[in-house]
């Protein structure tokens, strides 16, 4: 694999218009890892396989790791209301946030908005300020455990339930308590510490089809960091984490399998998981099965998969571009040659029309973020997004229009595609032929009009 990696990277990298992207890979218990581009293209700093990437949402299996190791001493029960650990835990809806378990919060089933990426602090007390000071203005917009819905706010929440029942700031338990144990030699868990390394930044096309520039910012708001807004590594190091989650060092067998059980499913939307466990995602693939997760931040993007059966562990961590077909090329590469897995192919706009009721998806979706309007302009479909706050601006600098075909009867698909990936929408809980949510991006996002 090492001969592979090395050969091909720089040339799969320079294909999908990735700047720069670090990989290690696990199997037969040897880890080889590669790294090729620029980390920054303002400065024209060259990647090393020691470079650190932030890995975004992977962070939340952390976050993850922290609460599983207060269920196993004895302090937190997962089942037990949010509220027996954090008595200030509020919501706009006091019925809801009354029996909201750690559980619903692991799984993405708590149902309120997950996208309040609202600043606080840049100190230690950031979590802590979100919680007492954002909170309690988010809407509940599905019910308690009715549903999936990704929620990066319900993570900040468990990222406090873990400081004040371990009494440190959330970086400093994710050093001490994981990092330092598992030997851990390149992360960074805030922005101070990133500078003590070969460090990527994030890029990004300020339209479709421009090209990339640095990122406005390094990261997103530190109150968000149980979440993945800070936490920054190499590939090798993320690599030595789902290690013991392989071997059972960081849990035993049976928690850590207890982990892998699907807990949630998800609907389709292409290259996201068919199923969430506790915390962790869930892949169905040709094959097997694959557990991990992705991270997203401003211009990163990263990657991480485990084939328990296989003793095989893929890292791929990237900052900017088409990294979607990246991560299918690269990734499916090495987990067919590795693990005999295959991944599935991404969805594509039909080559025949097919038809979608238009009273069922248009109208407009509201979320914490951004909006969507979907409306039909002489017999096609479009996607109007707008940001709705000022921290949605840094992720949405524009409103953008997008032409949409019918993949089903419940699902529209982007006609054109953007970094390589048709973007899926689907459309949940129709009453009286009018969807309810809209399933984007892992997140249903209510009707507003």
């Amino acid at each position: 694999m090492q001969s592979w990696l090395d050969d091909n990277l720089a040339d799969l990298i320079t294909k999908h218009g990735v700047p720069a992207a670090s990989v290690a890979v696990l199997v037969d218990g040897e880890v080889s890892t590669a790294a090729a581009g620029i980390l920054n293209l303002d400065t024209g700093v060259e990647a090393t396989v020691d470079s650190v990437f932030q890995i975004g949402s992977i962070t939340k299996l952390w976050t993850t790791t922290l609460i599983l190791q207060l269920v196993a001493e004895g302090k937190v029960d997962l089942d037990r209301p949010v509220r027996d650990y954090l008595p200030e835990f509020k919501l706009a809806d006091e019925a809801a946030a009354v029996v909201i378990t750690p559980r619903q919060l692991l799984t993405h089933s708590s149902g309120f908005s997950g996208d309040a990426f609202t600043p606080t602090s840049r100190g230690d007390d950031a979590v802590e300020l979100f919680v007492r000071d954002v909170l309690p203005g988010l809407a509940q917009e599905v019910s308690p455990g009715a549903g999936f819905s990704y929620n990066n706010s319900g993570f900040v929440v468990l990222g406090r339930i873990a400081e004040v029942l371990f009494g440190k700031p959330f970086h400093q338990l994710v050093r001490e308590r994981i990092a330092v144990p598992l030997g851990l030699e390149h992360v960074a868990t805030i922005a101070d510490e990133a500078l003590l390394y070969r460090a990527a930044l994030g890029h990004v096309a300020p339209k479709p089809g421009a090209p990339l520039q640095t990122a406005p910012v390094w990261s997103l708001v530190h109150a968000m960091a149980p979440a993945g807004s800070l936490l920054a590594m190499s590939a090798r190091d993320l690599i030595t984490f789902g290690r013991a989650y392989l071997d059972a060092t960081l849990f035993d067998r049976e928690t850590v399998d207890r982990l892998w059980q699907p807990q949630v499913d998800v609907p389709a939307i292409g290259g996201f998981a068919q199923h969430w466990g506790l915390g962790w995602m869930i892949f169905d693939v040709e094959g097997g099965r694959l557990y991990g997760h992705d991270g997203g931040t401003v211009g990163q993007s990263a990657f991480f998969r485990l084939v328990p059966e296989k003793g095989v562990a893929v890292a791929l961590l990237t900052n900017g571009g088409s990294t979607g077909p990246l991560y299918d090329e690269l990734v499916g590469h090495i987990l067919r040659e590795t693990a005999g897995v295959e991944l599935p192919a991404r969805p594509v706009p039909p080559t025949e029309p097919v038809d979608i009721s238009p009273e069922l998806v248009t109208g407009r979706y509201t979320g914490v973020l951004a909006q969507a309007t979907i409306s039909v302009q002489d017999g096609e479909f479009w996607v109007l997004d707008e940001a709705v706050s000022d921290e949605a601006r840094l992720m949405y600098p524009e409103p953008r229009r997008t032409r949409l075909v019918a993949l089903d009867d419940t699902r529209l698909i982007a006609a054109e595609a953007e970094h390589g990936t048709h973007e899926v929408l689907a459309f949940r809980g129709a009453v009286d032929g009018r969807a309810e949510y809209l399933f984007r991006g892992g997140r249903l996002t209510p009707r507003s009009h």
